[in-house]
């Protein structure tokens, strides 16, 4: 199954492809529902929400996405199983021998394509139909879907056994107690700055001085858990572990936990206490993301306002923040889920 083993053949997607457009001009119009409304992002497989059902607008799955517009996405492509409502940014590509798998063998392929395209140079129907795609062909020089769809899922049961295994690993950590619902609790209002003893904001570090690199960086982004790039800068920026950061501008609010070494932009504050396990982080960053109801575009998250800032918390007897409580309230929640997870593989 090594791909260095195969042959391999060159294909414009216009001979692999029907290309269908997607139909919804105004996302604005949309309500909340249920089907996944995609957009120009190769994010979250291009999903930036969920939608009401209108058959008018509805793209059937099991197709290629082809992102034809949009600062950062254009020329990406992803696989779309499910159907959903799309973008006229995106163009879709039908082939009667795709599926999940090999579809994103495709895709995968696909984006080597990404380079071609910018927001300048977009992606448009005569530019998309005379791509070119190298993919593994068959003994007649035809794509070789059937090993495509292999190799995918070769590469899916082992990422399934080492999902399992962590799972696994992770519910023998947990213990789960009986502990009183969060309704019964007794809550007490205390400032931000009793609560942390670090709280720091993030250096400014510009695009053109960001080195290509391994330790995530933070910015004011509401995706990812905040994290905007990966970088290789150890000198004049701030390095941070084991903390919350807050948005104080940008996607204002977002609020995320990091257990690992990244750095911090200006446009984050950490929020840190050496005593703190990851699950009281947890359950106390749900709780700072409350800020993004209060703060917008026009109105950040400073130095000063946020040592004005309260947050509600469980107390115990005492009048104190109960971070056990908080602690055990989360690793209920995380052993619940996992073995909701678990039982899914299962079936």
């Amino acid at each position: 199954m090594n791909l260095s083993d195969r042959e391999w053949g060159y294909f414009k997607v216009n001979n692999l492809f029907v290309i269908e457009k997607c139909k919804c001009s105004k996302a604005s119009i949309l309500k909340d529902g249920e089907i996944p409304y995609i957009g120009a992002t190769n994010k979250n497989n291009g999903v930036m929400s969920f939608v009401k059902k209108d058959n008018k607008l509805v793209t059937g799955g099991n197709c290629v996405v082809f992102i034809c517009d949009g600062q950062g996405s254009v020329g990406y492509s992803i696989y779309k199983y499910e159907n959903f409502i799309g973008s006229t940014t995106l163009k879709v590509g039908r082939n009667k021998f795709i599926n999940k798998f090999n579809g994103l063998f495709i895709t995968t392929a696909l984006d080597k394509n990404k380079s071609i395209y910018d927001y300048g140079y977009k992606r448009n129907e005569g530019r998309l139909r005379n791509e070119i795609i190298s993919l593994p062909i068959s003994k007649t020089n035809q794509p070789d879907y059937k090993f495509m769809e292999k190799y995918s899922k070769l590469i899916f049961e082992r990422k399934e056994k080492k999902y399992k295994d962590y799972i696994e690993k992770t519910i023998k950590r947990l213990e789960f107690k009986e502990i009183e619902p969060l309704n019964k609790k007794s809550w007490k209002e205390f400032f931000i700055t009793d609560i942390f003893d670090t709280i720091q904001r993030g250096k400014r570090l510009t695009k053109a001085n960001q080195i290509e690199g391994g330790i995530p960086y933070i910015s004011s982004t509401a995706s990812n858990n905040g994290v905007d790039n990966f970088i290789g800068n150890n000198q004049n920026v701030r390095i941070s572990k084991n903390c919350i950061t807050i948005a104080n501008s940008g996607s204002v609010g977002s609020s995320f936990y990091h257990p690992y070494k990244f750095v911090a932009s200006d446009h984050v504050t950490h929020l840190k206490n050496r005593k703190m396990s990851k699950y009281t982080y947890l359950f106390l960053s749900t709780l700072t993301n409350r800020f993004s109801k209060k703060y917008n575009f026009n109105r950040e998250i400073n130095d000063k306002r946020i040592s004005r800032e309260k947050i509600l918390l469980p107390i115990d007897k005492y009048g104190k923040p109960d971070y056990n409580y908080m602690e055990q309230y989360i690793k209920n929640l995380s052993y619940k889920k996992l073995m909701q997870y678990m039982n899914k593989k299962a079936s």
